[in-house]
């Protein structure tokens, strides 16, 4: 029996999904050679050539997207590390009155 993470299982599904996109893009920019003498050619490059700029315009969205989406959690998490580092300071910071309170200062 062979054991596989989750994480593994995950990773491969995104890797065979993007593998068919680039396929499915390779083969929609391949030229078709059963109508090379005809005028169906010109007309399938032109089809091809703008299901092809679409595709880029899509995956060109998604990065953007998805950096944004990096960017906006990156930000998060610098606010978040702030506030905590902020709570660490106060609970540490001296008090003067409480020293004066119980005597350790004058």
């Amino acid at each position: 029996m062979r054991e596989t993470s989750a994480s593994g299982l995950s990773c491969r599904r995104v890797v065979v999904f993007f593998t068919s996109i680039a396929l499915h893009f390779v083969l929609g920019l391949s030229g078709d050679s059963k109508n090379a003498n005809t005028g169906a050619k010109a007309e399938s490059h032109t089809s091809s050539g703008r299901t092809g700029t679409k595709v880029i315009l899509i995956l060109v969205g998604f990065v953007a997207v998805a950096l944004f989406s990096f960017f906006l959690y990156k930000l998060w998490q610098k606010k978040k590390r702030d506030e905590q580092y902020a709570r660490l300071l106060k609970l540490f910071e001296e008090d003067d009155e409480l020293e004066v309170e119980l005597g350790l200062r004058d």
